[in-house]
């Protein structure tokens, strides 16, 4: 009688304590990655590519869950949500903000959250487009945010590796910034590696404006107390001008847009040294 071969066992069940720890928390880290490029992740592919059980994978979607970093789907999970939007799901004016040229603004948060260093402290002004780069910020990243925006602090909450920095302030406008005197002297004495700065429109001689002028006082500011300034602007915002500006061209070492941005479009920026991405 021909003998049976031992039964497949999960990589993990032959593992120490710790080892099976460690192993966890790389999966865990593969996991959130996923779902930060793709906004979603499947029981069988996360199997397969981490080579372990799909009840290890389920278990460890279950675990992340209840940490409230992940939802579970049938099959699989997506990115949470965070319940700050709840009210604001039947509002349209919202949700098309939202919903308006979505994946390119991914694109462009996560290229930007790829520029961040280590231990840097970075600062992120209000919009939907600097929204998707606290969504792909590098997992133990150590990095200090500075925000004057209730929704990034609120997203970061649950974030323990990274430190949150909120200024004061009055909350104004449809993306729930805090402006006014006290969000101003809240930055005195800061100190700014990176500066990640959205704007309502961008022209190689006017700048990057903004519709508030609230709004652009306090991120000029920001902007003196940043050492490098990244524009994240879609397309659309090329050529338009806007009556309050946040600063003037010439303080940009890089501008990252979507591909939709053609030559013409870019190559006055290339002409004042800007280094231009587009993704």
């Amino acid at each position: 009688m021909a003998r049976r071969g031992k039964p497949k066992m999960d990589a993990n069940a032959r593992e120490s304590p710790e080892a099976s720890l460690n192993g966890q928390q790389q999966r865990f880290h593969s996991i959130l990655t996923g779902l930060q490029e793709h906004g979603t992740v499947a029981v069988d592919d996360l199997s397969t590519q981490l080579s372990v059980s799909v009840v290890t994978i389920r278990r460890d979607l279950d675990l992340l869950e209840q940490q409230g970093l992940l939802r579970r789907t049938h099959g699989g999970a997506v990115s949470i949500e965070p319940l700050f939007y709840e009210p604001f799901k039947k509002d349209r004016s919202f949700q098309e903000q939202v919903e308006r040229l979505a994946n390119e603004k991914r694109r462009i948060g996560r290229a930007a959250a790829a520029l961040i260093n280590p231990g840097e402290t970075i600062a992120i002004t209000p919009g939907t487009t600097t929204a998707e780069i606290i969504r792909g910020l590098p997992l133990a990243s150590r990095i200090t945010v500075v925000t004057n925006t209730v929704n990034i602090a609120m997203e970061l909450s649950k974030r323990k590796d990274i430190n949150v920095f909120v200024t004061g302030g009055h909350l104004h406008g449809d993306w729930f910034s805090l402006v006014g005197p006290s969000a101003i002297r809240s930055l005195e004495n800061m100190l700014i590696q990176t500066m990640f700065i959205g704007a309502d429109g961008i022209d190689a001689q006017w700048g990057l404006s903004c519709l508030s002028s609230d709004e652009a006082e306090l991120n000029s500011t920001v902007a003196a107390h940043s050492r490098r300034h990244i524009a994240v602007v879609d397309h659309t915002k090329f050529g338009v001008v806007t009556n309050w500006r946040i600063c003037e061209m010439s303080l940009i070492q890089k501008l990252i847009t979507d591909t939709g941005a053609t030559d013409e479009m870019i190559a006055p920026f290339q002409k004042l040294g800007i280094e231009v991405i587009r993704v």
